[in-house]
């Protein structure tokens, strides 16, 4: 799992027929240190997660097991909400 911040959303038309209801989201990947690491990249979100909220996400195929039983075609999904960072 790796640390994001999301900071927008993505509205698309036309999609997959297995993206029907799913939120998509650009976040960015952070450090522990909460700084910006690499590339935004969109991500499938499943908890609800908002703009400028911390969060985690896996990248692969667990990117779209939380959507079973329908086979999502992401690579980022968003699994968590950050609530606090202790170090």
């Amino acid at each position: 799992m790796q640390l994001a911040r999301v900071i927008g959303t993505v509205v698309v038309t036309p999609k997959d027929g297995n993206l029907h209801g799913v939120t998509l989201l650009l976040i960015q990947p952070i450090a522990p240190s909460r700084t910006p690491v690499g590339k935004p990249l969109v991500a499938a979100d499943s908890v609800g997660a908002g703009v400028g909220e911390e969060v985690f996400f896996v990248r692969g195929k667990e990117a779209s097991f939380p959507f079973h039983p329908v086979d999502v075609p992401v690579d980022a999904g968003i699994v968590g909400v950050v609530d606090a960072i202790d170090t």
